[in-house]
C-alpha cells in the first residue's frame, strides 16, 4: 500500500518539484557569494594568513619532543586552515539567511508553495559547494609554498568530503541560531565563539605538546579529532583510520546539528 502511493504521479510530481526548489535555492546561495567577493575573500585570505604565519613563526616547532612526526609546519597546519576557513564561510552563509529573515524574503518564501525543507536544504547546499571550492582552493594555493599531501588525489578527495560534510555541520548549526534569532548581528556576534571553538583545539598545535587546562578543553573538543582527521591524510597517507575520522566525525556532527536546525525551522513555521 505505502509502495503504491510513493509510486503514485502526484509523488513523483512532488518529488521532482522538492529537487527543482532545493537546486534553485541552492544556486541562490552560490550566486549569492559569488556576486559579493567582499565578504567570501575573508574566509579565504585569513585562513592562508594564518597558515603561513604559522609556518614562518613555528618552522622549528616540528623538532619539540612530542610533536608528532611531520615533513614541515605547513603539512601539519594545513588542515587548521581548512575547518578554520569552512567555519568563517559557513558564518556568512547563515548570515545570509538571517537577512533573508530580516528583509521578510524568508515569509515571502514561506508564503508561497515552495518546501520548507527546501528553503534551509538549499541554503545549506550552497554552504556545502562552498565548502568543497574552499578545501580546494587551500590546497592548490599551498602545495606551490611545499605542501605535501601524502594521501595523494584520493585522499584530497576524501578531504573534498570531508570539507562538504564540516560545512553542512556548522552551516545548520549557524542556521538555527539565524532561525531562531532572525538578526545577521547576532549570527555575526557569534564569531568570536567559532574562533574561541577553534583556537582550544588541536588546529594550531598538537594535543601531544599540550599541557594544564589547555589540553583537557582539546581533548573535550569534537572539532581537534575533525582536524586530526584531516591532518593524518596529509601527514600520514590514505590510512582507514585518517579517512573514518574526516567522514564519520563531520558527518555524526551534520547528524546532530541538521536535528538542531530542522527543529528550530519547525518552532518557526508553529509561530507563525
Amino acid at each position: 500500500m505505502t509502495a503504491s502511493v510513493l509510486a503514485t504521479p502526484e509523488a513523483a510530481e512532488r518529488r521532482q518539484s522538492f529537487v527543482a526548489q532545493t537546486a534553485a535555492m541552492s544556486q541562490r546561495a552560490v550566486l549569492a557569494l559569488w556576486r559579493q567577493p567582499a565578504i567570501v575573500i575573508p574566509s579565504l585570505v585569513f585562513p592562508l594568513f594564518f597558515a603561513a604565519l604559522g609556518a614562518s613563526a613555528f618552522a622549528r616547532a616540528i623538532e619539540l619532543p612530542g610533536f608528532p612526526p611531520v615533513r614541515s609546519f605547513l603539512d601539519f597546519a594545513l588542515a587548521g586552515t581548512i575547518v578554520q576557513g569552512i567555519l568563517f564561510g559557513s558564518l556568512t552563509g547563515a548570515t545570509a539567511l538571517a537577512t533573508d529573515i530580516e528583509n521578510g524574503f524568508f515569509d515571502r518564501l514561506l508564503a508561497s508553495p515552495t518546501s520548507r525543507l527546501s528553503i534551509l536544504l538549499g541554503r545549506l547546499a550552497g554552504g556545502m559547494v562552498y565548502g568543497a571550492f574552499q578545501t580546494a582552493f587551500f590546497i592548490a594555493v599551498l602545495v606551490p609554498f611545499g605542501l605535501v599531501v601524502e594521501a595523494g588525489i584520493v585522499g584530497i578527495a576524501v578531504m573534498l568530503i570531508g570539507g562538504v560534510l564540516t560545512a553542512l555541520a556548522v552551516g545548520a548549526l549557524m542556521s538555527a541560531m539565524a532561525i531562531r534569532t532572525g538578526s545577521s548581528e547576532a549570527v555575526q556576534g557569534s564569531f568570536p565563539l567559532l574562533f574561541i571553538l577553534l583556537f582550544f583545539s588541536s588546529a594550531f598545535f598538537p594535543r601531544e605538546t599540550m599541557t594544564g587546562v589547555y589540553a583537557r578543553f582539546a581533548d573535550l573538543n569534537p572539532m581537534s579529532y575533525l582536524i586530526e582527521g584531516f591532518r593524518d591524510l596529509t601527514v600520514d597517507g590514505l590510512t582507514a583510520s585518517a579517512v573514518a575520522r574526516t567522514l564519520l566525525i563531520s558527518a555524526g556532527l551534520a547528524v546532530v546539528t541538521m536535528a538542531i536546525a530542522l527543529r528550530s525551522l519547525r518552532r518557526k513555521l508553529r509561530a507563525r
